[in-house]
């Protein structure tokens, strides 16, 4: 095996070998949501997976909407679904589907099997199939109407898309082996009477197709060679092929692979909880930046490129393992380092006031915008008597190895002046509200001047045409220590500190201007982005999306 066949995963070498003998001439892939909720990062895997795949390949790439129980499908899903994977850069512009647009069809293929003697219409309900069934240890038992008559499945067929019926009297069910070791084989459900109104085709239609039957025929009527999907499916591909095979339309029927989940530490991902916190007010809703749906992650300020990053990092397999959420971090870090502006923001601020500054002076400071990137260029920094630093950043009495400003100390005030603390003021409680100090107009920054150091350097904003905004701190949605999920009923373990709101937080002028889609290193305290629904709301609020530091390290390979 060559270096070059090694390094290429597994699918890759399933459609390379499929190509070299002409099973098929050309690649198509898809990602078939069912627009039921919003995706989460575990998605982001297959969307670009799958658009990947196509785009080595020069093939086509679809996105489709299994849209086939109309009881939990909404519009709303398919516009955020839509958004999503346009955002994550998996383009599909003109090749956007529907399940539900193939109904005519699919009709028609079931009333194929009807005819050809493979599936009839059975009139037990939910549990007498679950009974008949059987278990994974013993054999089912064969349905009574299994050997109904092909007229008369036809007609009955007929009727419950007339709508003669009521929902749960008839089901079609395909015809293969009560007895097969494969439980999924054991004559399956492949119609249900449900008087629903779907939201793309209203009222048309009150029998729907399962899920199992729909897929390969939707595969198979795009033309899609390669049906990707994850593990829980394999004991499914016995079924995607004997549809595909005795409804018998398809030259060359598509090939079900399966790959491993992308399973996230400490993070909530299933529906049904996040739904239910949703419901409950315990997050603003499905993009809540404390959750890991896609439309989270861009709310709090994630970029398409470091999820790209963290897809490829955590690889294609077939054995199901999980990553760690500081590996997403990781990414979004190694993003932004070099791409992300760097200006200075005091979230809990104090006044400074330099006391041998002119009264009335503003003063121009030149500041890089990434010392890391000189192509990012620099900015005007406006500088008077008056500025605000970080309340931590001033001690009345500090412990040892404390650098910063206190009493007789001198610290740098970055981009700008060295200052010395010469006093302070309290209020009536006792807490400081004001710092005082002189600036030594020799150590202006840039300057070149040769001399004395300080150990300490500090951030500051100009009080004069700073910016306020409100800061949200963000940590885990759930308890760390406890774990994701409570072992005795199951709830979530949920962490009460998970939302810190800052307010009247002072920052740089220069961000006043932010829009959503910006991202910026705040000095000293994380990366930061503007928070898309405040901005609709008229509101500057700054979402941190991560912190500046992290424990985590890439495995040596």
């Amino acid at each position: 095996m060559s270096e070059a066949t090694k390094s290429r995963n597994f699918i890759e070498q399933i459609i390379d070998k499929d190509l070299a003998e002409g099973a098929y001439d050309s690649v198509c892939t898809r990602f078939p949501p069912e627009p039921n909720g919003y995706l989460h990062i575990g998605h982001a895997k297959s969307i670009l997976l799958n658009y990947g795949l196509a785009k080595e390949y020069g093939g086509k790439f679809n996105l489709r909407f299994d849209d086939t129980n109309p009881t939990k499908e909404k519009n709303e899903f398919v516009e955020s679904i839509k958004e999503d994977v346009a955002w994550l850069g998996a383009d599909f512009e003109g090749r956007l589907f529907f399940a539900s647009d193939y109904f005519d069809k699919m009709y028609e293929a079931a009333l194929r099997l009807i005819d050809k003697g493979k599936a009839y219409v059975s009139s037990l309900n939910a549990d007498e199939i679950r009974e008949y069934r059987g278990t994974l240890t013993e054999p089912g038992k064969n349905d009574p109407d299994r050997d109904r008559p092909i007229e008369e499945n036809r007609r009955l067929f007929t009727e419950m898309k007339e709508g003669k019926y009521p929902d749960g009297a008839y089901t079609l069910r395909a015809k293969i082996d009560m007895a097969s070791p494969n439980i999924n084989m054991r004559d399956p459900i492949l119609y249900r009477i449900a008087h629903m109104t779907h939201h793309n085709t209203g009222d048309k239609w009150c029998i729907y197709p399962m899920y199992d039957f729909a897929h390969p025929l939707e595969d198979a009527f795009e033309g899609v060679t390669h049906s990707i999907c994850t593990l829980e499916f394999e004991d499914h591909r016995p079924l995607y092929n004997w549809v595909v095979q005795e409804v018998d339309l398809f030259e060359h029927p598509p090939k079900q692979i399966e790959f491993a989940k992308l399973y996230l530490t400490n993070v909530v991902t299933g529906k049904r909880y996040i739904k239910k916190l949703v419901e409950e007010n315990i997050v603003d809703g499905w993009d809540d930046p404390r959750l890991v749906s896609i439309a989270a992650l861009r709310r709090r300020g994630f970029t398409p490129e470091s999820i790209r990053m963290f897809v490829e990092l955590a690889g294609i397999s077939k054995a199901n393992s999980s990553a760690d959420y500081a590996m997403l971090e990781y990414c979004l870090r190694e993003d932004l380092k070099p791409k992300a502006k760097r200006l200075m923001a005091v979230l809990d601020p104090i006044r400074l006031v330099i006391d041998n500054y002119p009264e009335d002076q503003i003063e121009e400071l030149d500041a890089p915008n990434n010392m890391e990137n000189p192509e990012l260029g620099s900015r005007k920094l406006t500088f008077s008597k008056e500025l605000y630093i970080e309340r931590e950043d001033f001690m009345e009495e500090p412990p040892k190895k404390y650098y910063r400003l206190f009493p007789g100390n001198e610290v740098r005030l970055m981009n700008a002046y060295f200052v010395k603390c010469t006093g302070f003021e309290k209020d009536e409680n006792g807490k400081i509200t004001t710092v005082h100090a002189t600036y030594d107009p020799e150590t202006r920054s840039g300057s070149g001047f040769e001399g004395r150091k300080v150990k300490g350097t500090i951030h500051w904003v100009n009080a004069k045409d700073c910016v306020r905004a409100e800061v949200c701190l963000y940590n885990n949605l759930t308890d760390e220590e406890k774990g994701v999920y409570n072992e005795e009923d199951g709830s979530l373990n949920l962490n009460p500190n998970s939302l810190e709101i800052l307010k009247n937080c002072a920052l740089e002028k220069a961000l006043g201007e932010a829009k959503t889609g910006e991202s910026f290193q705040f000095v000293r305290q994380g990366f930061f982005a503007v928070d898309s629904k405040a901005e609709k709301e008229g509101r500057l609020v700054f979402n941190r999306i991560v912190s500046l530091k992290s424990s985590f390290k890439l495995p040596v390979s």
